[in-house]
């Protein structure tokens, strides 16, 4: 297992409780694929840089975790079909 960071950007239209279930299904990808969620920080509703299909703000989420190769090619398949967030970035961890 390696450590990764992950962060990802969910639509500031989203409801609350949509947004832990979004957030508490995806750290579930990695607790059920023998991984492990070392830090979860909820960055909460944020400026974007740029404009992002015609959102100002995004609701940012960062994970550390010590996962396999197969809890991070799940959860990049799962996260590429997930409406909901409009941009996610997967990083190994000293890169």
């Amino acid at each position: 297992m390696k450590k990764y960071e992950v962060m990802y950007i969910i639509r500031p239209t989203e409801e609350s409780e949509n947004i832990k279930t979004i957030v508490n299904n995806f750290n579930n990808i990695f607790v059920n694929l023998n991984s492990e969620v070392l830090e979860l920080k909820e960055l909460g509703l944020k400026d974007l840089a740029y404009e992002i299909d015609h959102y100002k703000k995004g609701y940012y989420v960062w994970l550390l975790v010590n996962a396999t190769p197969e809890a991070v090619a799940e959860f990049n398949r799962v996260i590429r079909i997930t409406e909901q967030v409009i941009r996610y970035i997967v990083v190994k961890e000293g890169e």
